[in-house]
């Protein structure tokens, strides 16, 4: 079942997320119902920040999309990105190997706020997968920026902290009037 994404101004989002110590049904379950929930929401990532639980755990799945390429590399060999989707990272680890690269992101947590990140084009992850076991591998492009705004969320680190100021400035208003709605709706 679906469950609800929380917006920007709910406290979770700010929140750094507990590493998860083992693999349990209630863990599997979480992953599952975030992979639906992302999918209903038509979006490429999520993070369990953005439904309301502050712990190391995100899905991933780029394979809708067709116009924004993604690399991957597995034991230094490159691999097909749709083959390895959807992506359940548990206690991710990120570390950039690429250079700076500017592109667009959005989040389900910010309904139709979108601007332009600077982020590693290229970064090596290392995680766990749904099943508890090691994973990891190389990634670019689209794949990249996702992992790494997914990994943000895990840290409390929201894709308004990366913005250079003039893009902020530009969002003030939207932003303003989005955590004011949430927080009117937390008040409810």
């Amino acid at each position: 079942m679906p469950l609800t994404v929380v917006k920007y101004g709910t406290p979770v989002l700010r929140q750094k997320g507990a590493r998860i110590e083992g693999i349990t049904p209630t863990i599997k379950k979480l992953a599952a119902d975030m992979l639906e929930t992302m999918y209903a929401y038509k979006g490429v990532g999520l993070a369990a920040q953005q439904v309301g639980f502050a712990m190391q755990l995100t899905v991933i799945d780029v394979r809708g999309v067709t116009d924004r390429p993604s690399s991957l590399e597995l034991k230094g060999q490159p691999a097909d990105v749709s083959g390895f989707m959807p992506l359940v990272l548990i206690n991710p680890e990120v570390k950039a190997v690429g250079q700076p690269a500017t592109g667009p992101e959005g989040c389900l947590s910010f309904p139709e706020i979108y601007a332009d990140i600077t982020r590693p084009d290229v970064v090596d992850v290392k995680a766990l997968n749904r099943e508890g076991q090691p994973i990891e591998f190389r990634c670019g492009g689209l794949l990249s920026r996702v992992v790494q705004h997914e990994v943000d969320h895990l840290h409390g680190i929201l894709f308004i902290d990366r913005m250079d100021k003039e893009t902020k400035a530009d969002l003030k208003d939207e932003l303003e009037l989005l955590m004011a709605e949430t927080k009117a709706a937390l008040k409810g």
